[in-house]
């Protein structure tokens, strides 16, 4: 009986840890723009270190968030739906919802007084004019949104990016399926142990520790405290400069 009782008392925390990191699925008001044109060259690059958005699978379903979603760019690879309501001016009728990846920070301007849509404390995307159009017409420029987090639908494995030198790693991690935004990264090397690597900005994680020649480890934890092991990923000869696929994703 007692051995029944702590099993279940295991179960009932299991349950409790894994709904407190669940991510928030609950949907809240904000304020959408769209910036770039339709082509999206403008929203290419950005703060949360990512690249060619097209080449990276990201394509033209982004959008810059403000402070108050970027947060410190730990939000970068979370995924959103939204929905353009209550302006019947400018939403498209029966549009339903869009869904985007959180790729770039869209900063406050403190010298104005109007059109402050990214300042804090104002939860604001802006969107690449691909998802934007999708929603409402563009010459409305600013519309009502609807918005809440879902999970992350990425083809093929996450994929890691390796800068640097030979004293010290840079690697962006992206493609990452799930909740999509990491909050954790450690990386081994076949001649060492775990290391835990820190936050550079955006998603790029970073170690000041000589990896080269040894084959590549790591293991990425995403907000939702989900981790995957992904065992040599780059061979022994990797070089800077080059991408590896994880083979399997959240």
């Amino acid at each position: 009986m007692a051995r029944f009782k702590n099993f279940f008392m295991f179960m009932v925390l299991h349950l409790l840890m894994t709904m407190a990191l669940a991510i928030d699925t609950a949907w809240y008001d904000a304020r959408a723009t769209f910036y770039g044109d339709m082509k999206g060259g403008e929203t290419m690059q950005g703060a949360c270190g990512y690249g060619d958005l097209f080449k990276q699978g990201y394509g033209l379903e982004t959008a810059a968030l403000s402070t108050a979603l970027f947060n410190n760019g730990s939000t970068c690879g979370a995924c959103f739906e939204i929905m353009c309501v209550n302006d019947p001016q400018w939403c498209i009728p029966n549009a339903g919802t869009i869904k985007i990846t959180a790729t770039n920070f869209c900063p406050p301007n403190f010298t104005k007084t109007t059109d402050v849509w990214c300042n804090p404390p104002q939860k604001h995307f802006d969107l690449s004019m691909a998802m934007f159009v999708k929603l409402a017409n563009y010459k409305a420029g600013v519309i009502p949104v609807r918005y809440r987090r879902v999970l992350c639908s990425k083809q093929g494995g996450v994929k890691f990016e390796i800068k640097g030198n030979r004293y010290w790693t840079l690697v962006t991690v992206y493609n990452v399926g799930g909740a999509g935004d990491v909050t954790d990264v450690k990386i081994k090397g076949s001649n060492s142990v775990w290391q835990q690597m820190n936050r550079n900005w955006g998603q790029n994680w970073q170690i000041g520790s000589a990896l080269a020649g040894q084959s590549l480890s790591f293991q990425v934890t995403t907000s939702d405290g989900k981790m995957v092991q992904f065992d040599n990923v780059a061979p022994v000869n990797w070089r800077f400069g080059q991408t590896f696929d994880g083979k399997i994703n959240f």
